[in-house]
């Protein structure tokens, strides 16, 4: 399997100026994320505060960051990643049924906004998922609801609709639906998740839906479930100084680290844990010679 030096979650100002240092110091950089960049940073009506940006619109400051992504030949791998192993001296990042290796991790991914949902943690991997690619079989011919965050989670429900008998759509989100007719639309706020016999119930402020599964679909995943055994310090990642987590290899920068959620404060921190990363990739070097 091809092992990327530095695998980066997250296309916000962190990531991205985290993948531009490490592109710099001719590492083997994976950058995962969405193509059009940060929605935060895109719908910001003005930033006042960006060194040399005064006054910029969110919008023209994203294009001035894909620009210089295209000016360094910086892809964008628009792969969600479910999960982050730390495997000794590498990390496996499971997007959906593929794997990929990487010598370093740098989380970028912004941070969870809101609690779980009641029931949520408790029953995860217990008819809770959030992972539609990977527990999709599991409800081959059953029904399923699927809460999504943000209409790129449409994608993941028009797939369920493939493999499942029954699939119930809660967007979080304003905006119109584009669904096929297999996938019904509900438009009620979802107040939790219960066990209900061998079914789990998704209980809304009007009604209570029966359903096999449950799949939570966000942007970003919190920081102790992405990667099991990494110290959180409630929904940010504890790191120090260098952008270093609790474990060996793993950095978090932006708003993933802590506040104050500043777009030139997660661009400085991407620069710090990119050359963090750096660091340690020297370090197995010299141990390894």
């Amino acid at each position: 399997m091809d092992r990327y030096d530095i695998a980066i979650i997250g296309t916000g100002p962190a990531g991205l100026s985290a993948a531009i240092t490490a592109t710099i110091r001719n590492k083997k950089v994976l950058l995962l994320g969405c193509r059009d960049l940060s929605q935060k940073l895109a719908r910001a009506h003005e930033i006042q505060n960006y060194l040399g940006f005064p006054a910029v619109r969110g919008e023209d400051l994203a294009k001035a960051f894909q620009r210089h992504l295209d000016q360094m030949g910086i892809e964008i791998t628009e792969k969600r990643i479910n999960a982050v192993y730390a495997m000794g001296d590498f990390f496996t990042l499971q997007a959906g049924d593929e794997m990929i290796e990487a010598t370093a991790v740098i989380l970028a991914t912004g941070v969870v906004q809101g609690k779980p949902l009641p029931g949520e943690e408790e029953m995860l991997g217990r008819g809770v998922s959030y992972c539609a690619t990977c527990d999709a079989p599991l409800y081959r011919g059953k029904s399923v609801a699927v809460i999504g965050y943000s209409a790129r989670e449409e994608a993941e429900a028009a797939f369920l609709s493939e493999v499942c008998a029954q699939v119930l759509y809660f967007p979080v989100y304003k905006e119109e639906t584009n669904l096929p007719a297999s996938v019904q639309v509900i438009r009620e706020t979802v107040r939790g998740i219960e066990k209900d016999g061998e079914k789990k119930l998704v209980k809304t402020a009007e009604n209570g839906y029966a359903v096999d599964g449950v799949f939570v679909l966000r942007e970003a995943v919190a920081p102790g479930q992405l990667v099991p055994g990494l110290a959180v310090d409630g929904s940010h990642v504890a790191v120090n100084r260098k952008m270093e987590a609790s474990i060996p290899g793993c950095f978090a920068c932006g708003d993933i680290a802590g506040t104050p959620y500043q777009y030139i404060k997660a661009a400085g921190e991407g620069n710090v844990a990119a050359l963090s990363a750096i660091s340690y990739l020297d370090q197995l070097k010299r141990a390894k010679a």
